[in-house]
């Protein structure tokens, strides 16, 4: 006689589909066995780890063509097969090769690094813990239920907090990897707190169901929903480094090793804005009155702080450049900020998001890009000022040829087409959805922006200080440079193929 617990059981086994799940997972298991190898592998051969990991990036991003084909879902619910806790469409594939893409250009830039450090960075932790958060970031796009969404967004964010403090015995990085997690360990307890709320009203934490019960809340529950509403996007404003919650950034990027400075500055950056665009756009679209105007504030403040930072940073200071480029890329994150406001104003909110991830599509590039020519500079100059630029032309032209288009992508001027594109299509996503008074802060953050990424410009090309020094180029370096200068330069020359790519359905 069959148990009656047997039917029961048997409907709650989900299945999986593995080929849906397998970038995420390909990378965690990549992380895995560098983590078992480095126990086993000699001395001389701890740089194989570091090619394995390149190798498992770069299979975790051939794992997303055959997903091109159509949207795929896995762990759902048995009784309804349209909620699921794991969806693989257009948004999360673009943001899944924004992720990996970047992970991978993060890994040749630190097989170089790794090999300067001298052992001062322990091999197979490093791998394992770019592995790991590389792994959670590409999780997170594919979330549709508020937990996965946390726990993917931790799993991101708790390996990077070693990462920034894996140097040993260097004051600067420990004290980096603890106002990041200070700051972030913060971010995470006010968005549990706000899900906790929001759950509380909804009983569900599946997006979708978030976004059909919590417009029918209890009159009694409104007020828990609305606080639960704002908390959570809070939470998201530390992740994205949105002003007043940027505090962290500058002396976490200097403190850490360039390459991670590098990896924070675009995937952790594009973590905090696809669990924005998941909670806002997806799950709490009958809020928009609350987080539209919220968002909209916060985009102006967070790009004219950025620029004004990034103005006032001085030639001469130690490790200006990287500072440079940290509150650069606060007032990048404004400028990513602005169509996910918008889209609360807008009649149709999957172009404005379009808008957005076209332009982390080229921030991504041409920000990798200027690491990359930092971290080549920072090999000779230790210190990384502005200043240490100086005549760069004349000891490595193709180098400052490459960092004066990713600086003139950055401030949107020719040639740096695309840069100047991503612009025109973020300032027309807001425009269109009634926000003038944004598309005024954010032109006048433009013009602004145009004085200190042309200063360093200008500076490439000047006579150098005595004789020039000549930089030689390790192989892994050159790659890393290569790829996001022919990427830069394919999409200056071709620009609508971004807009192609973001264009269609997202969700």
């Amino acid at each position: 006689m069959s148990s009656p617990a047997q039917p029961l059981a048997a409907s709650l086994v989900q299945s999986v589909d593995w080929l849906a799940i397998a970038p995420p997972t390909l990378a965690a298991v990549v992380g895995l066995v560098v983590l078992v190898a480095d126990l086993f592998v000699t001395e001389h051969r701890k740089p194989l780890l570091g090619w394995t990991s390149v190798a498992g990036l770069a299979a975790a991003m051939l794992m997303l063509l055959p997903l091109l084909d159509g949207d795929r879902s896995t762990f759902c619910l048995t009784g309804d097969t349209t909620v699921c806790s794991y969806t693989a469409d257009r948004f999360t594939l673009i943001i899944q090769f924004l992720v990996l893409g970047g992970a991978l250009l993060t890994a040749l830039l630190s097989v170089t690094a790794l090999k300067d450090a001298r052992k001062g960075l322990p091999e197979g932790e490093y791998w394992f813990l770019l592995l790991s958060s590389a792994a959670g970031a590409a999780l997170l796009p594919a979330s549709r239920d508020l937990a996965t969404l946390i726990v993917a967004l931790e799993v991101a964010s708790l390996p990077a907090f070693a990462l920034v403090g894996l140097r040993h015995g260097d004051r600067k990085s420990s004290e980096a990897a603890l106002k990041f997690f200070l700051s972030s360990v913060t971010a995470t307890a006010v968005s549990l707190m706000g899900i906790s709320f929001v759950y509380a009203s909804t009983g569900t934490l599946y997006l979708t169901q978030v976004a059909d019960r919590i417009q029918n809340v209890d009159g009694q529950l409104h007020t828990l929903a609305q606080t639960g509403v704002v908390l959570t996007l809070v939470g998201f404003a530390f992740k994205t480094a949105a002003v007043p919650f940027h505090f962290w950034v500058p002396d976490t990027y200097v403190g850490a090793p360039l390459p991670i400075a590098a990896y924070l500055s675009v995937i952790g950056k594009t973590v905090g804005f696809s669990g924005l665009i998941l909670v806002t756009v997806v799950a709490l679209p009958s809020y928009a009155d609350v987080w539209g105007p919220a968002l909209a504030a916060l985009a102006a403040l967070t790009m004219t702080v950025g620029n004004v930072g990034a103005l006032r940073q001085q030639a001469t200071r130690a490790y200006s450049a990287v500072r440079l480029l940290a509150w650069s890329s606060v007032g990048q994150a404004g400028y990513l900020l602005v169509p996910i406001a918008a889209a609360a104003y807008s009649g149709d909110a999957e172009k404005s998001i379009g808008s957005t991830v076209a332009y982390a599509l080229m921030y991504a590039a041409v920000n990798l890009g200027a690491f990359a020519v930092a971290a080549l500079v920072g090999r000779t100059k230790l210190l990384n000022r502005v200043s240490d630029y100086r005549g760069l032309y004349a000891s490595s032209p193709l180098s400052a040829l490459l960092l004066a288009f990713f600086l003139l992508c950055l401030a949107g001027l020719p040639p740096g087409i695309i840069g100047l594109f991503a612009k025109v299509t973020v300032f027309s996503a807001a425009v269109d959805a009634g926000l003038g008074w944004l598309a005024v802060i954010m032109a006048v953050n433009v013009v602004i922006a145009l004085f200190y990424y042309l200063q360093w410009t200008a500076l490439l090309f000047r006579a150098p200080e005595g004789e020039p020094e000549k930089h030689r180029v390790p192989a892994p370096l050159t790659a890393a440079i290569a790829l996001t200068g022919v990427l830069g330069i394919a999409l200056s020359g071709a620009p609508q193929l971004v807009m192609r790519f973001t264009d269609t359905a997202l969700f």
